[in-house]
């Protein structure tokens, strides 16, 4: 059972982990090389394709937003920009278009880079073609920008706070409520118990008082010589 039970927390937290991962925002610092748009069957792509734009057909078949960008280290980034609408992750995203216009006004060259911070979230999995979406588009200060993630600290600690919160409070209530009537509930089953042997042996002397009875009764039907119990 102990096995059992930490390989579902085990997984639990493999899941928490993931999801936190997946859905909180990330920054990169970039150079945007351009923007593009594709034709894409997102209905049949997998969940993590968010939503059309705002007050448009919700058809799977669609054109999506993509922006094309570099790594300071020359390797290629591509985030897909689209918008979250109302839907998770609770983004409020609906400026999709704003977007893609900034990214645009932000291409560089090699030769002359602009290094821009993009806010985003997801995963880039080439082989599900999976791409992050991005969020937002501003100008760094710098490919060595220090970017501090103070929205995921706080979030964090104020989710971990709350759980600790959470899991004190319900101890309380447990010792306070829950123990006292589970003691109640063993002390009365521990009597009923006592009880139950009690009567058993009882019952069991007052049989074997009658059997003893019944074959005092019987030998008093024999001669006296052969009889078990003489008097």
């Amino acid at each position: 059972m102990r096995k059992v039970k930490w390989t579902f927390l085990t997984i639990l937290a493999i899941a928490l982990v993931g999801l936190f991962h997946y859905s909180l925002p990330s920054r990169d610092i970039v150079r945007i090389v351009g923007t593009d748009v594709k034709r894409m069957d997102v209905g049949t792509g997998g969940w993590w394709w968010a939503e059309p734009d705002a007050s448009t057909s919700s058809a799977p078949t669609r054109d999506v937003r993509f922006i094309n960008a570099f790594w300071p280290g020359g390797t290629p980034r591509v985030y897909r920009n689209e918008d979250t609408n109302w839907g998770y992750p609770p983004y409020l995203k609906f400026d999709s278009s704003n977007v893609t216009a900034n990214g645009q006004g932000l291409v560089s060259t090699e030769a002359q880079p602009i290094w821009v911070v993009v806010t985003h979230y997801g995963w880039r999995i080439e082989l599900l073609s999976m791409f992050p979406n991005a969020v937002k588009i501003r100008r760094a200060t710098g490919p060595d920008e220090t970017l501090v993630p103070w929205f995921n600290i706080v979030f964090l600690t104020a989710l971990a706070t709350l759980i600790l919160a959470t899991l004190n409070f319900l101890r309380k209530l447990r010792r306070r409520h829950v123990d006292p009537v589970i003691d109640d509930l063993e002390d009365r089953f521990s009597s009923a118990v006592d009880s139950a042997d009690a009567g058993a042996d009882a019952a069991r002397d007052h049989a074997t008082g009658l059997y003893d009875r019944l074959q005092r009764w019987l030998d008093s039907w024999r001669p006296k010589h052969k009889r078990r119990y003489p008097k």
